[in-house]
């Protein structure tokens, strides 16, 4: 089988391939209005306007060298990783928790289903993300948020805070449990189908969301705070460049490692994802852009009248 698979890893290469991207891009946009130019555009954007404020941060701390230097400190630094899984499982309820404490004062109405934080089992942590959500599977179970415990040199405790923002509260989980309470207000089809746009949108808007809340006390959290996003505006950029403009593997894994702070593990692992699934990439950006951008309208329109929870009660 090996020897006859393809050599290029964009799907716009083969037959139709073009053409199954621009339906992937309308799908996982929700959107019929973008071309993978203009994503690829939005995307060096965004990056641009947050490698901004990341370098607000390293100046902040002081640190003398180039943008290449601190992410390399922030990846081999040893007070930024643990050295067991389970000091790993700890820090992330710690932080769990305390944003817990804080959901009442950004949400009208919360999920009656709670949820765990457990490793990612070993058998596939290898090549799984960093983490990730598991909604429970019936009546008696809670909700999961999966911690990657495998190469905890590859898992920086200064994106944890964003990481478990998106996949536990007030992202997936909050999120999936009380959609599925809304039984009198929605059809089962909107409670059961999953449109990642607005998933996903949600889950980094979470991340942005709480910062609000003081979840990110150094500098380092907010900088990892702002790797996350940044990601995702990379996403937008090599996702179509890989699978529209004629980009390399190795192009996608640079772009990523010279913008980013996330290890080079985690790279690798994400690429190959974005190679196996055009189009999916794309949606957690343009989704958190087009959230944020519908807060801003409320709170342009109502003033002082503004209210939060109110606002993420209708969303």
């Amino acid at each position: 089988y090996l020897p006859n698979t393809r050599t290029e890893i964009g799907i716009s290469t083969i037959p139709g391939g073009a053409d199954f991207y621009q339906n992937r891009i309308n799908y996982y946009t929700t959107s019929p209005n973008y071309t993978a130019q203009d994503i690829h555009n939005i995307g060096l954007e965004e990056v641009a306007r947050i490698r901004a404020a990341m370098q607000s941060i390293i100046n902040e701390l002081g640190f003398e060298g180039s943008f290449a230097d601190f992410l390399a400190f922030l990846r081999t630094d040893p007070q930024f990783y643990v050295t067991t899984p389970d000091a790993l499982l700890r820090e992330a309820r710690d932080i769990a928790k305390r944003i817990d404490a804080q959901l009442p004062q950004f949400f009208k109405i919360l999920p009656r289903r709670s949820y765990g934080v457990l490793p990612v089992p070993d058998a596939i942590a290898p090549k799984y993300t960093g983490g990730r959500y598991s909604p429970p599977g019936s009546e008696t179970q809670s909700g999961t948020y999966l911690v990657n415990t495998y190469k905890l040199d590859s898992r920086p405790l200064y994106t944890l805070p964003a990481l478990t923002a998106h996949e536990a509260v007030p992202g997936h989980h909050l999120q999936g449990a009380r959609n599925q309470e809304l039984s009198e207000r929605i059809p089962a089809f909107r409670r059961q189908l999953y449109l990642s746009a607005y998933g996903e949108g949600w889950g980094l808007y979470s991340e942005y969301l709480v910062a609000d809340m003081g979840i990110y006390r150094t500098p380092y959290d907010r900088f990892g705070q702002l790797t996350y996003e940044m990601w995702r505006a990379c996403r937008l950029v090599v996702d179509t460049g890989m699978h529209a403009l004629g980009w390399s593997r190795q192009q996608a894994l640079d772009y990523m490692r010279d913008n980013t702070a996330l290890s080079l593990h985690e790279i690798r692992t994400e690429t190959d994802r974005y190679i196996a699934w055009p189009g999916q990439a794309l949606s957690y950006k343009m989704g958190e852009i087009t959230l944020r951008k519908l807060r801003q309208e409320a709170q342009t329109a109502l003033g002082s009248n503004f209210d939060i929870r109110i606002f993420h009660e209708k969303v």
